[in-house]
């Protein structure tokens, strides 16, 4: 195993985050209950409402003192409790998940775009609107360990492979990192961070609704839903 890249601190106030739009905020997130007592809550939940447990996730994968409640609390812990191998990413390998976050709109896009557009040829989608997005605007301010100079882990930004990042983001992890900081492989020139735990990132609010355009090959266009701005993707 190749050694720790330096930590840094990240301070970003206004980090964009995009994600899908069919889920809705979870309640038990939301509330100001203690984070200790959730189990608890949503085992009695659970008796009247049988589906609670989907929605919530796996809550067992974030300790206690690592969960975040609160307004926007939802859009930080389901990265972390809804995981699996069949979604695994960059510096997540769908054991433990991570919440990933770009310096700027542009960067969100182009990362999530470019997923998304990968998914829907997999899938053999035909052409047309078909992803409903949300951007999330939230601070960063912590400290992370840093690949964006140096060669030396130039294999964890492979464009095809996480095999190598995936490795390094276990490694950092079980040290007790808080995440990773690393340049966009999607948008050159931009920045993104993969927080290994809820606490280390601030709450996000919600922004903008977004529309994906898929023409059968990727994504090219996007939609601001709000005012009908429409980008095309180059």
């Amino acid at each position: 195993m190749k050694k720790q890249p330096a930590a840094s601190n990240v301070n970003w106030p206004n980090a964009r985050r995009i994600i899908s739009s069919r889920y809705p905020p979870v309640d038990l997130f939301e509330d100001i209950a203690d984070p200790r007592d959730w189990e608890i809550l949503a085992a009695a939940e659970a008796r009247t409402n049988p589906r609670i447990n989907e929605s919530i996730g796996q809550l067992d994968l974030v300790p206690p003192e690592r969960r975040v409640a609160g307004d926007g609390a939802s859009y930080v812990m389901a990265p972390f409790v809804h995981v699996s191998p069949e979604w695994a990413g960059r510096f997540d390998d769908g054991i433990f998940g991570a919440y990933y976050a770009a310096k700027s709109f542009d960067t969100a896009v182009a990362e999530t775009a470019y997923h998304k557009g990968q998914f829907f040829t997999a899938t053999n989608e035909d052409h047309g609107w078909l992803a409903q997005m949300r951007e999330l605007v939230g601070a960063i301010d912590n400290e992370f360990h840093d690949i964006r100079d140096g060669n030396e882990f130039e294999d964890c930004l492979d464009p095809d492979s996480y095999a190598a990042s995936q490795e390094l983001a276990r490694a950092l992890r079980a040290g007790g990192s808080n995440g990773v900081v690393f340049p966009s492989v999607r948008n050159a020139g931009g920045e993104c961070v993969g927080a290994f735990w809820p606490n280390v990132v601030g709450l996000p609010v919600q922004g903008r609704h977004l529309a994906y355009h898929f023409d059968g090959n990727r994504i090219d266009l996007v939609k601001d839903e709000s005012n009908g701005d429409v980008w095309r993707l180059v």
